[in-house]
């Protein structure tokens, strides 16, 4: 009984530690993330006055939180981009029935089926947009085609031939080439950046539940209880001890600072692009405008383009001489397109803009470089966790009350040889932060297609089945076989070891709830 009670008092005093923090944090006020949220432009009754339960939160860590339901969407770059398709869509539908009328409901799937294909793109990824935005061009030719010429009949295969001459006779003027480099470069940038937050939300979801090792596990519990045998129960350990301790626990994820912050770096560079050359916002908000142009384009080279297309084609056959429709030049096409004024315009994403939310979220990326080279300082310097670096001589050195002599190691697997108070195999990385090293080199890749106006070829972030997800990178390259062991084993070679590592490690673990609680909030707290 007596060697199971300082566990049970332990994880009593952590039950109510956790009770009394909750209280604390349910009653915690608001009002500083109020004023911050309606800054940004947003309803301020979106915000509660006080912390309330985070259950309904989907990205933001859950627990007691300021963010309602309607603010986690409205920061949602996600949500800015589908509201701002699904404005541009309206804007064209309602203008276009103001003015041609009949003609475009008769012909209104076609530009239905171009926003669908948008949205898809955009969501799912599988969608050629450059093919996708041809075929528009060349549906939008035929029917223009035959409008213009109401007195012919035309067959299937006649229309088709008139789409070859599409790019040939270019009757939409330069309207197609532009819009189609506007568009292709300016959604890539947006869906390959969405991806990207995406996957740093995963790197980071991913490596902060990486199991401990039990010589990380026994290296934690000499540095915050080992003391109290001594009797030093208020004396803290020293910083430089801290470090050492947990520079070895997270050796593993200190490798990932390398391809992090390449990947950071290209977060940032495709950010430049959408507040400049790339902002889909510019290139949706004016499509109506631009495609209507065309029209306009086609209309007035109508005569040419007809001549053209009979040479080639051949002539077409007349009409019966009561079937003859009406000149097109007679019809609702003879008026000129007139846009939105920008206070008619449809508002996206709650009212915010888009270089508004990219210049947010560039803060949070340029704040996340070096993340994981300073999480073991960032854990040490919770007071919580290690005395201060004034207080060198007054501090618990993992043997008594004195300064700490060793060194600290650096930072990743390779430095650990020399960690005087971690015992690191680092022959075996873990697999699983291999894994998400791939998933930052890949998306760091397709960050630079994006940059440079490339089309990317996208995964779906939101597939279960993809074994490891899209975290792990295995879904597009295949995962190295040498790899695949467990690599954070370190168990011993014989029974007795591997019996008396499990026990300690077993032993060890209500010491370590609190240790792991504060880890896993540093890395909350720093990535958020």
């Amino acid at each position: 009984m007596a060697r199971f009670g300082l566990p049970a008092l332990l994880c009593t005093l952590a039950v109510l530690s956790s009770a009394l923090l909750a209280a604390e944090l349910k009653s915690k006020s608001c009002s500083e993330v109020r004023r911050l949220y309606m800054s940004k432009g947003f309803n301020k009754n979106d915000a509660p006055m006080h912390e309330i339960n985070g259950d309904h939160l989907k990205i933001c860590p859950q627990g007691y939180t300021c963010c309602s339901q309607e603010m986690e969407e409205k920061y949602s770059l996600q949500k800015f981009f589908k509201e701002l398709l699904e404005n541009a869509e309206k804007s064209l539908n309602d203008m276009f029935v103001k003015t041609y009328g009949r003609l475009y409901m008769q012909n209104s799937e076609l530009f239905k089926d171009l926003f669908e294909e948008l949205k898809r793109y955009y969501v799912v990824g599988n969608v050629n947009l450059e093919e996708m935005l041809n075929d528009f061009w060349a549906r939008l030719l035929e029917r223009m085609f035959r409008l213009v010429n109401s007195q012919y009949h035309f067959t299937d295969e006649y229309l088709e031939c008139v789409s070859k001459y599409t790019e040939q006779l270019k009757p939409f003027g330069d309207v197609p080439r532009k819009l189609k480099l506007q568009v292709t470069r300016a959604f890539v940038a947006a869906r390959t950046f969405a991806q990207g937050l995406a996957v740093a939300r995963d790197v980071v979801s991913k490596v902060s539940v990486v199991n401990p090792t039990a010589q990380c596990t026994h290296a934690l519990l000499k540095m915050i209880y080992c003391s109290h045998c001594q009797g030093l129960v208020t004396v803290k350990p020293c910083y430089n001890y801290c470090s050492n301790i947990m520079r070895g626990c997270l050796a593993n994820q200190g490798d990932l600072d390398f391809e992090w912050n390449n990947f950071i770096d290209a977060m940032l560079m495709v950010a430049e692009r959408l507040e400049g050359p790339f902002n889909i916002e510019s290139v949706m908000d004016p499509i109506d405008v631009k495609i209507s142009d065309a029209i306009m384009n086609m209309q007035e080279n109508s005569v040419q383009v007809s001549q053209k297309v009979f040479q080639g084609c051949g002539p077409p056959k007349p009409l019966p001489a009561g079937r003859i429709s009406r000149s097109i030049s007679e019809s609702a096409f003879s008026a000129r397109f007139r846009p939105y004024h920008p206070e008619e315009r449809p508002t996206t994403a709650a009212g915010t803009s888009l270089d508004r939310l990219v210049t947010d979220v560039k803060e949070k990326l340029k704040q996340a470089k070096k993340f994981w080279s300073s999480l073991p300082n960032n854990v040490c310097n919770d007071e919580r966790m290690a005395a201060g670096n004034g207080n060198e001589d007054d501090c618990w050195n993992g043997k008594g009350k004195s300064r700490y002599l060793f060194a600290v190691t650096g930072n990743g697997l390779a430095n650990q040889v020399s960690n005087p108070e971690v015992q690191v195999d680092t022959t075996k990385p873990d697999i699983l932060i291999l894994r998400q090293v791939m998933a930052l080199r890949v998306m760091t890749s397709k960050m630079k297609n994006a940059y440079n106006g490339n089309d990317v070829d996208f995964f779906d972030i939101n597939d279960e089945n993809s074994g490891e997800g899209s975290g792990s990178g295995c879904e597009y390259q295949h995962c190295p076989l040498e790899l695949e062991y467990n690599a954070t084993d370190n168990t011993g070679k014989n029974t007795n070891g591997k019996a008396s590592h499990a026990d300690a490690h077993v032993r060890a673990q209500p010491y370590l709830l609190a240790v792991f609680c504060i880890l896993f909030l540093v890395m909350q707290r720093e990535w958020r």
